[in-house]
């Protein structure tokens, strides 16, 4: 998912973790408020490479700040939302069935913007975990090297280690992956292997329920557009694996990023058979469906595109494109649209 440009925080940043150091030097007392108890079955301590740094983890974490708004909701779905003591980027709606436990997670910065390293200090964490490797810098929420040397292992998401840059063999097993790795670290092994044995479940029942793949469907997913340029998914994420998985082709699949930043006349030239609209709730210009289909119909040279006067648009709500609880739900939603269209 495209995160807007941030403005560095440098002394700050720095200033935070130096205080960090007082409050990370003790450990929150077993019961204390967000918190539950493990299974007892994680053998500490142990160490994972996580996105290029060995991480080595003591204990089950009791107090957690999650850097975005992704990695609480996989912490609710691996029953571990209780141990949030903060959290933030926000940008999306939260899925219903999560939405209540996600309510009593206090939320410590502003609506789409990420945590600053002074809300992570009061926090007190004794784990941090982000879906978007950008926010764990010394210019966002905090450096990991000092982190880790202050007692506070952390965990980013191996699809977004960088920003934006395209993943080798990015799919659904890289997201199970991070889900049983996570359950490790909490000590919640089988909530981990409940969560991946329902997904991959809900994508085998989808792809069994596909029609005519002989000829595969040219389809654009359409993310925004920022500053009028329009923003697309391209190779190394999920939407590329999922293009892959039902079929169809990517039209931007030899895009330089995983989300690429691309001009409507080159849209037009390569002329989607389907439109696949990622429905965002943020707040930002052309982000709803409803906005992206009225700018789609409204300007000259797209508005002339077969997929735009056919009306052949499929909505995929925004949580569902990238790395996150609800990414295996977009799979159901991207074939029963596609269906209508072969």
């Amino acid at each position: 998912m495209k995160t807007r440009p941030r403005t560095t925080v440098g002394i700050a940043a720095a200033m935070a973790v130096a205080v960090l150091a007082g409050c990370a030097s003790g450990s929150p007392e077993p019961g204390a408020p967000g918190t539950t108890t493990g299974t007892g079955t994680t053998a500490y301590p142990f160490t994972i490479n996580n996105c290029g740094t060995d991480v080595t983890y003591g204990a089950a974490p009791k107090r957690v700040v999650t850097l975005s708004q992704t990695a609480a909701e996989i912490l609710i779905h691996l029953g571990v939302g209780d141990r949030v003591v903060g959290t933030g980027y926000e940008i999306d709606k939260v899925p219903d069935d999560i939405a209540e436990q996600y309510k009593k997670m206090p939320v410590i910065s502003a609506h789409g913007q990420p945590v600053k390293p002074e809300k992570l200090l009061e926090a007190q964490p004794d784990f941090v975990y982000s879906t978007f490797g950008s926010f764990l810098t010394a210019a966002q929420a905090g450096d990991r090297e000092q982190l880790h040397k202050l007692g506070v292992p952390t965990y980013v998401s191996e699809f977004d280690c960088t920003e934006h840059l395209s993943v080798a063999g990015a799919n659904f097993e890289m997201l199970y992956t991070e889900y049983r790795q996570l359950a490790k670290i909490f000590d919640v092994p089988a909530a981990g292997e409940k969560l991946v044995t329902e997904q991959r479940a809900m994508v085998d029942k989808a792809l069994g329920t596909i029609r005519n793949r002989n000829t595969p469907l040219k389809v654009m997913w359409f993310y925004s557009t920022y500053a009028g340029v329009p923003w697309v998914a391209g190779p190394g994420g999920l939407a590329q694996h999922m293009s892959d998985l039902v079929g169809v082709q990517n039209i931007f699949a030899d895009a330089s990023t995983r989300w690429a930043e691309v001009s409507w006349d080159e849209a037009a030239a390569r002329n989607p058979d389907v439109i696949i609209l990622v429905d965002l709730t943020r707040g930002e210009p052309n982000d709803t469906a409803r906005e992206k289909i009225a700018l789609l119909k409204k300007d000259p040279l797209t508005s002339k595109l077969d997929a735009v006067k056919g009306d052949r648009f499929i909505t995929i709500p925004g949580r569902y494109t990238d790395h996150s609880c609800c990414s295996a739900h977009a799979v159901p939603a991207l074939v029963e649209g596609l269906n209508r269209f072969r």
